[in-house]
């Protein structure tokens, strides 16, 4: 599954939200990733969210692969919201 989503937050992506999106992840065992800026990072490693430095507005797209995707989206994009 894959959808879009905004980063809403004033610090943009910054390591506490990257750290809750980590631990997010990490409950299921699902392939989660994020593309931003024609890079594909694996959204259970804190350092690869970090390092996109992803500002506030931007939009990027989680894409999801497993039994729990719709979950897995719908919870991060609580987060993002």
């Amino acid at each position: 599954m894959k959808k879009e989503l905004i980063i809403n937050s004033t610090q943009g992506l910054h390591a506490a939200l990257a750290a809750k999106i980590v631990q997010t992840a990490s409950r299921y065992n699902a392939d989660v990733k994020l593309l931003y800026d024609d890079k594909v990072i694996d959204a259970k490693s804190i350092l690869s969210l970090i390092s996109l430095a992803i500002p506030s507005g931007e939009s990027v797209t989680l894409v999801v692969e497993g039994k729990d995707a719709e979950i897995i989206i719908k919870d991060i994009e609580k987060l993002l919201g």
